[in-house]
């Protein structure tokens, strides 16, 4: 996308996100949900498709772009950003990379206007950070296929169009290799959607169970047409979703520092303000040059990512510095509010919550520290 043009939607983002979304942040807090208006003010933006193609109704942002969007949407909420984070990262990606024509055309303008939400459906019970051990199974029967199995934790489960799901179609090929993705609709018969799963924070994101009891789908529900390549469609997803989520954690850190310092400049213990105290000041500093850190090195790793010189271990360490990164500062935050921060109508409690759940999801920090530890070596030549 031209510069100027991504210059100006994100200033709209911007003041789309500090003027509207967050004086309602309570209220989604509150109801666990989004309220229409900024639904429909997110898709008039063409929110729901930033990173799909342009001739598919979408905004066409490269990771650089992406990046600094996600910057934005970090500030409010993560509940706001996930509502729209499936139709372009994980879900809509693989779509958009291994999709057949045909798939395309049917789901991705739709994604990209928003009139449909797309899922990402791999996490199970034992195969998380790792798809490999994906056990839910598909048997190919007659002209179709027949899947059976079960996932946890899956995003925009109960607003779903369509679900990416991936499921082992040969049990005797390594694990990694006899993985096939389909595109599941959620009315297909079979096709159950548990109750919203209760979480520590980031409330008004849903995520829920997705049970596949004998679901018939069509032969053409292959993504790309061939199986066997849902191992390969996955990591490409989660590699760039990474990167996405290192991003967030820029912006949520951002917010929360700015909630510190005000608070620091304004609260008074023993007649003057506790900005004036130099531990606080350390709190503050630390967290300051934290987060320039990890703004840096996303954007860095961003810009390898679009170069193609780096698409693996580049992502993987913004996930796990800025993952780890937002959770030191949103503490430091809380300490900087003393006993204020802990109750639930301060906003740094609610942003302390939030913020644990991103050195889990795509891929935990354990999981980031082996990649990047065998992409060393692997450079090494061990």
């Amino acid at each position: 996308m031209d510069s100027d043009v991504f210059e100006d939607i994100l200033r709209t983002v911007k003041d789309f996100v500090r003027g509207e979304v967050v004086p309602l942040e309570e209220e989604i807090e509150q109801s666990d949900a989004i309220p229409e208006r900024l639904r429909r003010g997110a898709a008039d933006m063409g929110l729901f498709g930033w990173a799909l193609p342009e001739e598919y109704g979408g905004l066409g942002l490269d990771m650089r772009q992406d990046v600094r969007l996600a910057i934005e949407l970090g500030w409010t909420t993560p509940a706001f950003r996930s509502m729209l984070g499936t139709n372009n990262g994980i879900a809509g990606k693989a779509l958009v990379n291994f999709g057949t024509p045909e798939q395309q055309k049917r789901w991705l303008p739709a994604l990209a206007a928003g009139s449909a939400v797309a899922s990402f459906a791999l996490t199970e019970d034992g195969a998380g950070s790792d798809p490999s051990g994906v056990r839910t199974r598909a048997v190919r029967d007659g002209d179709g296929w027949v899947l059976s199995g079960a996932k946890r934790f899956i995003t925009n489960a109960d607003h779903a169009d369509v679900f990416v799901v991936f499921a082992r179609t040969d049990p005797d090929a390594e694990a990694h290799r006899g993985i096939s993705a389909f595109l599941v609709e959620s009315t297909a018969p079979g096709v159950r959607i548990g109750p919203p799963d209760r979480k520590m924070g980031q409330r008004g994101a849903h995520t829920a169970p997705v049970y596949f009891d004998d679901a018939r789908v069509p032969a053409d529900a292959v993504l790309g047409g061939e199986p066997g390549t849902g191992f390969r469609a996955a990591m490409a997803s989660l590699t760039r979703g990474r990167l996405h989520i290192a991003a967030l954690c820029v912006g949520l850190a951002s917010r929360a520092l700015d909630e510190a310092v005000r608070y620091a400049a304004t609260a008074e213990q023993g007649g003057e303000s506790i900005g004036r105290f130099q531990l606080v000041q350390e709190l503050l500093a630390e967290s300051h040059a934290e987060l320039l850190a990890g703004r840096s090195l996303v954007l860095a790793a961003a810009e390898a990512f679009d170069a193609g010189t780096d698409t693996r271990m580049g992502p993987s360490s913004a996930k796990l510095f800025c993952s780890e990164m937002v959770c030191r500062v949103v503490d430091r935050a809380v300490q900087v509010h003393g006993g204020s921060g802990y109750m639930s109508d301060s906003t740094v409690e609610r942003l302390y919550r939030d913020a644990r759940l991103f050195r889990i999801y795509e891929g935990t920090s354990e999981i980031q520290k082996l990649i990047i530890g065998k992409g060393l070596l692997r450079e090494a030549g061990a």
